[in-house]
């Protein structure tokens, strides 16, 4: 019989005393060697063969990767080896961005929670990252490091496809920093899973809105859609239209179908591509009703 859950196959653990370090051990082993902090779904993928590795680069605390931190005029700024746990009590995550925390208590269980970490989220590229959506709507821009120095790559051009990202050869993510929040922002993570706890996205929308004297309706909208597409995405041409029209609940009906509209999803094991398009219009039109309420009051 076929134990469909074999243990883990034997590798080398690797603990580099630099960032540098592990930086050139990844490029010098490219395609065999793998970066983590949590590990949560590099074991899983080791375990069940999608990953074949000869070794495993612990990231913890190396350069940075542990900073935690809010500045009014920088914004957040989250290391490789914060948890998620850590990041949901922070006191200024919780005040400043809501939607992170409604995000991020949405993965998994409390105990994978104490292990994984947005960075990782974000870097395994799964198009159902949850956590991935609230970065987008927010500007990440993630800090990379390499063989070849320090770089900044905006969070929206970062992703290429399921599992690929823009990341060279021997790069590390070693944080993000979000944005401050525009004043008066209002924001809600709306997930549907086939449980109410520990199962990935069927459909994810990360919605956030704002007070705006630069658009005609007088609000900005960003609408964040997950597992809907290759890759995580915005709803440009639903944001758009909150943009450019008077809010109401006929426009923010009209954008939750813009939205619908915009996604590519897929059939699979958890739903077919006809109901996540089904559930994007109707996610994405409680989401903007729940925000437009908040901003409304």
């Amino acid at each position: 019989m076929i134990n469909p859950h074999p243990g883990l196959p034997e590798l080398e653990y690797v603990k580099p005393a630099s960032l540098s370090e592990a930086c050139k051990f990844l490029e010098e082993h490219d395609g065999t060697a793998k970066p983590f902090s949590g590990g949560t779904d590099s074991f899983v993928r080791l375990r069940d063969g999608v990953i074949k590795l000869d070794y495993l680069v612990d990231i913890k605390g190396l350069d940075g990767t542990k900073e935690l931190s809010y500045d009014p005029k920088k914004g957040l700024t989250i290391g490789a080896a914060v948890t998620m746990n850590q990041v949901v009590k922070n006191k200024d995550v919780i005040k400043y961005y809501p939607i992170l925390v409604q995000a991020a208590n949405s993965v998994a269980s409390y105990q994978l929670r104490n292990r994984a970490t947005i960075i990782g989220n974000i870097c395994n590229a799964s198009p159902a990252g949850d956590t991935i959506g609230s970065c987008l709507v927010l500007d990440g821009v993630l800090d990379v490091t390499g063989t070849t120095g320090k770089r900044t790559i905006p969070l929206n051009t970062f992703f290429l496809a399921p599992g690929r990202t823009v990341l060279k050869t021997g790069e590390v993510v070693t944080s993000i920093t979000l944005l401050p929040p525009p004043a008066g922002m209002a924001g809600v993570y709306k997930k549907l899973g086939r449980n109410i706890i520990s199962d990935l996205s069927i459909v994810g929308v990360a919605v956030i809105g704002y007070p705006s004297s630069k658009s005609p309706s007088g609000y900005t909208f960003r609408i964040a859609l997950a597992s809907v597409a290759p890759v995580p995405m915005e709803a440009l041409k639903a944001e758009a239209i909150l943009s450019e029209k008077k809010i109401t609940t006929e426009t923010l009906a009209l954008a939750a179908d813009f939205a619908m509209d915009a996604v590519t999803p897929i059939d699979d094991v958890r739903g077919s591509a006809r109901y996540r398009k089904l559930m994007v219009r109707n996610l994405t039109r409680e989401a903007l009703t729940e925000v437009w309420t908040k901003l409304s009051k």
